[in-house]
């Protein structure tokens, strides 16, 4: 199923040359972690500290280009740049994770937006990827399958901030949007587990 993810291929060509500066001043893949991780802090308080405001939703488009930018490149780093290391893999996977929260929990302050429904979509967020680095654990690969994962969440939660910065959307249609966040949420749980067995059982000798 095609997701966002697939223009993975794309975008990081397009950053590589990006990469080699970055290396050239000194910088490894970790740092670019970091920083996409404190951006999102950043662009999750701006939100929150003013819920509702055009700008900071405005801005979360941006932000979120960004962070998926920076994403890349650190991936980039770690693989091209012999950067990979114990410590990376951590902060890579818990640094997505709490990035999605800092950013789009805050939306749950928004007059108008459902807290549960909101709440639900990051909760669900952090089981999908959860779903996809156990695949690691029973001998698949770390599974990205959608289609509904990370990139396609920024995506979802770009797109409904800018529907909210200019009122494009009613309380009630931002119940529905949220209500197919989730549908979309389970369905890609249910895919990446089943993806991921069937590649583990077929890597089982038999």
């Amino acid at each position: 199923m095609i997701t966002i993810y697939d223009l993975k291929p794309q975008f990081q060509n397009l950053l590589r040359p990006i990469c080699a500066r970055f290396i050239k001043i000194g910088l490894v893949a970790n740092h670019i972690t970091l920083a996409a991780l404190i951006l999102s802090g950043a662009g999750g308080i701006w939100i929150a500290l003013a819920p509702g405001s055009a700008l900071p939703l405005l801005a979360l488009p941006v932000l979120l280009f960004i962070r998926m930018a920076l994403n890349a490149v650190d991936g980039m780093m770690a693989r091209e740049f012999n950067q990979k290391s114990r410590l990376g893999a951590v902060l890579n996977e818990l640094g997505d994770v709490l990035a999605d929260v800092a950013l789009y929990l805050p939306f749950a302050l928004i007059p108008g937006v459902s807290a549960v429904l909101c709440t639900l979509v990051i909760l669900l967020g952090i089981i999908v990827e959860m779903t996809g680095i156990i695949a690691v654990q029973i001998g698949a690969s770390r599974r990205y399958d959608g289609p509904f994962g990370k990139s396609d969440r920024a995506f979802a939660f770009g797109l409904l901030a800018v529907l909210l910065a200019f009122d494009f959307i009613s309380p009630q249609l931002s119940t529905v949007y949220l209500a197919i966040l989730i549908g979309l949420s389970c369905y890609t749980l249910f895919n990446r587990a089943q993806k991921a067995l069937r590649e583990a059982d077929e890597s089982t000798p038999s």
